[in-house]
C-alpha cells in the first residue's frame, strides 16, 4: 500500500518543454526560475520527488510545490508572484532620466550632485536617490586619481619586472629601491589627547614643521629585509653613497637585479660609473608613472600608516630615531610581499581600463 500523500500527476507539452529548457539554458534567467523549470523537467521524467531532491539539491517539499503549481497554472506557475504592497510610483523612464542627469550633468553651484540636489532637479524624493543610486552603484561624491603610463617600453618593461618577481634569477638577488623623500617632522602645537573609552585619540588641526629627511631603501624581494640610509638631501651624490652601503652589506658572490624608477638622480654620470666599476648589478626601470610596480612601495606605505602619518617630532633627529626603530623591528622578523598577478593579466586589465576610460564607445 502506498505511504504519504499522493503526488500530482504531471505532463509536460512540447511547447512547455521548450520553455522550460530555454530558461535552464539562458544564461540571464534568474537562478530560482532555472532551477524551478529544471525540478519540473526531472519530475516529467517520472522520477519521485525524493529522488529529483537529492539530484538538485533540494528538499522533497521545495519539489512538492513546484510540480503542483506547474499542474495547476502552467509555465506561468513558476514565475513570482507579485510581491504585496503598494505599487511602484517611479517609471523606469524616470529612473533612466535620473541615471543619465547623474552620469551627465552636474548642478549649477556644484562639481557633483548631493542626494538633496538631485531629488530637487528630478522632483523626486531623496530616498528615491539614494535607493537608485545605490541600486546602480553611483557615488558622486567620491572621486580616485589615475595616470596612465606613456612609456614608449611599457609592454616590455612590465614583463622585464613581472618576470623578476615571479621567477628571479638563480644565484642572484633582486632588490626593489626607491626614495620616500621629503618625509616633514612635524609636531603639534598643542599636546596630543590620549585615547579613553568612546573617545578616540584627539590631536590639532594645526602643527610645526621641523625639517625633512629622505630615506632611501631597498626590499630584498626574496626575504623582505630592508637596507636603509637616511639623508637630509636626494641628490646623486646621496645614492651613490646609499649604492656603496649595500654593496658592503651583500654577497660579494651574488649578481644584484636592482628595480627602480626613473628619477634623473638615478641616471647621472657618477651613477653610470659607478656601476662600470660594479658589473655584478643589472638595472631595471619601471615605466614612467608606473612606480606601483615597484614593491618597495608597498614598504613605504607600512612605514607611512605605522610610524610617519601619526607621530609627533620635534625634530629632524627625532624622525629619523623613530624611522631607524621602525625599520630594527621590520628587519627582526621580515616577511616578503608575494607578487601575484602575470604579466598578460596587469596588460589585460591596463587596456580593459584604457578601453573603458578614453573609449566613449565603452
Amino acid at each position: 500500500m502506498a505511504r504519504g500523500r499522493p503526488k500530482a500527476e504531471l505532463a509536460v507539452s512540447e511547447r512547455d518543454r521548450e520553455t522550460l529548457e530555454r530558461w535552464v539554458r539562458r544564461p540571464t534567467s534568474a537562478q530560482a526560475l532555472a532551477l524551478r523549470a529544471r525540478i519540473v523537467l526531472a519530475c516529467a521524467e517520472g522520477e519521485p520527488n525524493y529522488r529529483v531532491a537529492e539530484r538538485l539539491g533540494v528538499t522533497a517539499q521545495t519539489v512538492g510545490r513546484w510540480r503542483t503549481r506547474y499542474v495547476e497554472r502552467g509555465c506561468d506557475g513558476l514565475l513570482d508572484e507579485p510581491r504585496p504592497g503598494a505599487p511602484r510610483t517611479l517609471t523606469d523612464e524616470k529612473i533612466e532620466e535620473i541615471i543619465v542627469k547623474t552620469l551627465e550633468e552636474a548642478p549649477r553651484d556644484a562639481t557633483h550632485w548631493s542626494t538633496r540636489d538631485m531629488a530637487k532637479a528630478a522632483g523626486v524624493s531623496q530616498s528615491s536617490i539614494s535607493r537608485i543610486w545605490r541600486a546602480f552603484v553611483l557615488q558622486p561624491h567620491r572621486r580616485e586619481t589615475f595616470k596612465i603610463s606613456t612609456d614608449p617600453l611599457f609592454v616590455e618593461k612590465v614583463r622585464d619586472i613581472v618576470g623578476l618577481y615571479l621567477n628571479p634569477p638563480e644565484r642572484a638577488l633582486v632588490l626593489c629601491v626607491d626614495e620616500k623623500s621629503q618625509i616633514q617632522a612635524l609636531d603639534r602645537t598643542q599636546p596630543t589627547l590620549p585615547m579613553l573609552p568612546g573617545t578616540p585619540q584627539r590631536r590639532t588641526h594645526d602643527y610645526m614643521r621641523h625639517g625633512t629627511t629622505s630615506l632611501f631603501a631597498a626590499l630584498e624581494m626574496g626575504s623582505g629585509h630592508v637596507y636603509e640610509q637616511l639623508h637630509r638631501r636626494h641628490r646623486a651624490v646621496e645614492f651613490r653613497a646609499f649604492l656603496d652601503r649595500i654593496e658592503t652589506a651583500l654577497p660579494p658572490d651574488l649578481e644584484v637585479h636592482v628595480i627602480l624608477d626613473n628619477v634623473s638622480t638615478h641616471k647621472t654620470p657618477l651613477i653610470r660609473r659607478w656601476l662600470v666599476t660594479h658589473p655584478r648589478y643589472h638595472l631595471h626601470f619601471t615605466p614612467t608613472s608606473a612606480s606601483w610596480l615597484n614593491l618597495v612601495e608597498r614598504f613605504f606605505a607600512l612605514l607611512t600608516e605605522k610610524q610617519v602619518r601619526r607621530g609627533a617630532h620635534r625634530s629632524t633627529a627625532e624622525l629619523e630615531r623613530a624611522i631607524l626603530a621602525y625599520l630594527d623591528v621590520h628587519n627582526e622578523n621580515p616577511k616578503p610581499f608575494i607578487w601575484t598577478k602575470s604579466a598578460e593579466q596587469i596588460l589585460a586589465s591596463v587596456a580593459r581600463f584604457c578601453r573603458r576610460t578614453l573609449d566613449p564607445a565603452h
